[in-house]
């Protein structure tokens, strides 16, 4: 397929303006050249900027791609997801976010130095970066470049390297900053491209009668499709194991994600308070409810659409390439590349800030200036870049690349995310128990990956997360630690509207669950 002149001019458009938002605030920044300003903004950020930012960095070529993969192979279930991750977001503003702001930290390292020791700090730095620069950088560029291969003909490799270019131009040199304004393109972007995607495809279903005879038909075509809880007859049920999806193993991958990953929790320590860092997330939370109509719908549409796929992966692009009528395209075209390059930019402001605070200035150069830092987290960043345009061809052979990403990430995140609650919420957990959790899920993850290969890899992680819990009690202090967190009472106080938009957005979730159980 190739894009006609009017896509090429509307995608010609969204580069020169993210482009030149991106570069004129990076030159434009005064405090670029210090750490405060680099890694965080100045901590200046609003929320709707915080809120944007958030989104941006976690909807990617995982979701457009990926999602709409998993949404036609398994439907709707995966949208779960997402949904979860709604009210997930609103836990981590009211509970997580005060205690990281109190502290004044830089990174999540940072925050386990503080409570636990520099040795619990160190190996999760490094299990870190090893997970976002293998992992998570490595199928952004993957899956981008594989969409923009099918689309426009551009080989893999190349396509690997103009976006990694385009996200580096302005990021590696602006910081948070120039990532999280641009963002805020991006999200429009993001959206707009996602929803004339999602009405082309319904539209195509109604089969020239309308859009609304689309969505009846749609409904009609994907009815076994559209159940958020699968059973055990289901051949998806290894991957989103029924009940587990909303009381178990996911809520360990969720607050993870959402409060204990450097890769979001960055804007909402560049916050100009708690309350805008709080009104951000919450803002992501609604958002996070739309974003399944843009990246699962898709791929249920071409489900009903009997899509021509040799494997599910090349679901969104074969829309983009077969559905979408010219002229459009360039729009969707554009919100793809949003999605790929903000979290690309994101990923590598988030590997920067903890090389350089937690691994080089800690013990590579203890005295290093913080112009010196800023140097070193552009170096960073571009290494991180190359290393990762080097191992993403090499995913070629994934069928479902979300689900990848998913299982793989969660060999570290039950450890991480039980020495983070015991560390705001366990006064007697000490650096000896966090330390041997932080191992410890690993080596029990890679352990029951192959002993219990039948397992569902997201029960294995509830299972992980309560045994690096039990880790932690058995090696807790006798007594309070000295480096325990003090609560007090208006610690987690929020405002009315925070609450009641809160009760919302639980509202709106019990209705999606009750009505597509």
């Amino acid at each position: 397929m190739k894009l006609s002149t009017i896509d090429i001019a509307v995608f010609i458009a969204y580069c020169l303006i993210v482009l030149s938002v991106g570069l004129f605030v990076s030159l434009s920044s005064k405090n670029k050249d210090n750490a405060n300003g680099y890694f965080l903004a100045g901590r200046g950020l609003t929320w709707w900027i915080v809120g944007a930012s958030i989104i941006a960095s976690n909807i990617s070529a995982e979701q457009f791609v990926g999602m709409s993969g998993s949404g036609y192979a398994v439907g709707m279930a995966i949208a779960t997801y997402e949904w979860i991750a709604a009210l997930g977001l609103v836990i981590v503003a009211k509970y997580f976010i005060p205690i990281f702001l109190k502290m004044k930290i830089y990174t999540m390292p940072q925050f386990l130095e503080n409570r636990f020791d520099k040795r619990v700090k160190t190996v999760m730095a490094f299990f870190w970066l090893l997970v976002f620069v293998f992992i998570n950088l490595t199928s952004i560029l993957y899956l981008g470049a594989i969409t923009i291969e099918q689309l426009v003909g551009t080989p893999l490799l190349y396509s690997i390297i103009g976006l990694a270019v385009f996200a580096a131009i302005y990021s590696i040199y602006g910081g948070l900053k120039a990532v999280a304004v641009t963002d805020v393109i991006q999200v429009v972007f993001l959206i707009l491209g996602g929803l004339v995607t999602v009405y082309f495809c319904i539209d195509m279903l109604g089969m020239g009668e309308g859009f609304l005879a689309g969505v009846k038909n749609f409904f009609n075509s994907t009815q076994d499709k559209c159940h958020l809880i699968l059973d055990k007859s289901n051949p998806a049920y290894a991957d989103l194991p029924g009940l587990s999806v909303i009381l178990g193993g996911l809520w360990v991958a969720n607050l993870y994600y959402w409060g204990c990953n450097q890769y979001i929790i960055q804007r909402s320590l560049a916050a100009k308070s708690t309350n805008e860092a709080q009104k951000g997330m919450l803002f992501a939370g609604y958002i996070k409810i739309l974003i399944p109509i843009l990246v699962v719908m898709p791929g249920m549409a071409a489900y009903a659409l009997n899509a021509p796929v040799s494997k599910p992966d090349e679901t969104y692009p074969w829309l983009l390439a077969n559905i979408i009528p010219v002229g459009i395209r360039g729009l969707a075209f554009a919100a793809l590349t949003a999605a790929i390059v903000s979290s690309l930019a994101s990923m590598l402001n988030s590997i920067s800030t903890i090389f350089s605070i937690d691994i080089y200035k800690e013990y590579i150069k203890k005295d290093c200036s913080e112009k010196g830092l800023v140097t070193t987290g552009r170096v960073t960043a571009f290494v991180s870049l190359v290393i990762a345009v080097c191992i993403a061809p090499l995913l070629a052979d994934l069928d479902q690349a979300f689900q990848y990403i998913q299982e793989f990430t969660g060999f570290i995140s039950p450890g991480a995310l039980a020495i983070f609650l015991a560390g705001f919420f366990y006064k007697k957990a000490n650096a000896k128990g966090a330390l041997i959790a932080a191992i410890g899920t690993f080596v029990l993850s890679v352990a029951m990956k192959f002993a219990l290969p039948e397992l569902p890899w997201m029960d294995r992680m509830g299972i992980v997360f309560l045994s690096c819990c039990l880790l932690i009690f058995l090696f807790r202090s006798k007594t309070p630690s000295e480096k325990a967190i003090t609560i007090t009472n208006d610690l987690f106080r929020t405002s009315k509207s925070f609450n009641i938009l809160s009760l919302v957005l639980l509202a709106i979730l019990v209705g999606i669950y009750l009505v597509w159980w």
